[in-house]
C-alpha cells in the first residue's frame, strides 16, 4: 500500500492560484509515477498531469498546458501540482494517484494507477 493524502485545495477567484500536495508513506516514493486527475460533478475522472518517478518528465493535459505544473521532490516524498491563471472551468475534485515506475501503458489513463489519494476540492469562482 502507498497511502496518499492531498492538501491545499479551496476556494479561489478565476485567475488566482493554488498549489496542491499529495504526501505519500510507506514504500519508496521513487519507485512510482504519480499523476494528477480530477473529476467535476456529473463528468468522469480526468488526466491532469503525470511526472515520472525521477521527475525528469512530465506530461501535462492540453486542458491546462501553461497553467499548471507539475514537481516532486523525493527527499519529502511528495509531489506538487502548481495551479495558475485558473478558471471557473477548473472547478473540481482533483485527485493525486501513483503507479510503479516499472508501468509501461499511458501515464494518463486512470487504469495504470495502483493507489489513489481521497482528494481535494478545488472551486473557482469567476
Amino acid at each position: 500500500q502507498v497511502p496518499l493524502v492531498e492538501s491545499g485545495g479551496g476556494l479561489v477567484q478565476a485567475g488566482g492560484s493554488l498549489r496542491l500536495s499529495c504526501a505519500a508513506s510507506g514504500r519508496t516514493f521513487s519507485d512510482y509515477d504519480m499523476g494528477w486527475f480530477r473529476q467535476a460533478p456529473g463528468k468522469e475522472r480526468e488526466f491532469v498531469s503525470a511526472i515520472t518517478w525521477s521527475g525528469r518528465t512530465t506530461y501535462i493535459a492540453d486542458s491546462v498546458k501553461g497553467r499548471f505544473t507539475n514537481s516532486r521532490d523525493n527527499a519529502k516524498n511528495t509531489v506538487y501540482l502548481q495551479m495558475n491563471s485558473l478558471i471557473p472551468g477548473d472547478t473540481a475534485v482533483y485527485f493525486c494517484a501513483a503507479r510503479g515506475r516499472w508501468r509501461l501503458g499511458p501515464p494518463t489513463a486512470t487504469s495504470e494507477y495502483d493507489y489513489w489519494g481521497q482528494g481535494t476540492q478545488v472551486t473557482v469562482s469567476s
